[in-house]
């Protein structure tokens, strides 16, 4: 997993709240559990104006001319900024795993559906926790500025404007560490593996029985 420390990113705009996880990454396409291919299905049935379905060569697709992902001001944005209750729904990990594949790496919102939440840092995402005023008023910036671009320092835990506006946000330590050192649960294990050889190797020295191979 990417480690997350600083970012200066694109912010793109999705306006609306409670976003479920099927709107983000539609069900049809949940057949694959490789963690990548998903970031052209993102949003799909916002983002296209026909019916998505897997294998598809979503470069032939219409696109639709009203959403913001499709506008070229907001190409190659880093940070979504949206609503309250962002990622509601069924508990997919694909939820995350199409945002992070598209090009995301921070979701601004005044709050998350817990699952979703927890997903994100187990993905490399961090999903940052604004006031609703404050998310409302980023909102009016980006829509003002082209090009609106915003500067995450997860070690401060600051979000800073392009005017300087400075604002805090919480996060739990264990998860911002991990986040730091880009460790999933998988990561996290690995660092234990030399305590984990040890034990092994006393466990077959002690129990030669348990490791016999049975033929």
């Amino acid at each position: 997993m990417k480690p997350f420390g600083a970012l200066n990113g694109l912010a793109a705009p999705m306006d609306r709240a409670n976003v479920d996880t099927d709107v983000i990454i539609p069900k049809q396409f949940l057949k694959s559990i490789k963690r990548s291919g998903f970031g052209p299905n993102l949003f799909d049935e916002l983002r296209y104006l026909d019916e998505g379905q897997p294998d598809s060569d979503n470069s032939q697709r219409p696109l639709n001319p009203d959403f913001p992902l499709n506008f070229a001001r907001y190409r190659g944005a880093e940070i979504l900024l949206t609503r309250a209750n962002f990622g509601c729904g069924s508990s997919r990990e694909h939820a995350p795993w199409a945002l992070a594949d598209y090009g995301f790496r921070a979701i601004i919102a005044p709050s998350f559906a817990d699952i979703f939440h927890s997903n994100c840092f187990k993905n490399g995402l961090l999903p940052v926790v604004l006031d609703a005023d404050i998310v409302s008023t980023l909102f009016d910036e980006m829509y003002a500025s082209e090009g609106y671009r915003l500067a995450i320092d997860l070690q401060a835990q600051t979000v800073t404007t392009p005017s300087g506006n400075v604002y805090g946000f919480e996060v739990d330590a264990f998860r911002k560490d991990c986040l730091l050192k880009g460790l999933d649960d998988i990561g996290l294990t690995l660092e234990q593996a030399p305590a984990i050889r040890t034990f092994e190797e006393k466990w077959r020295a002690q129990s030669p029985w348990l490791f016999d191979v049975i033929k």
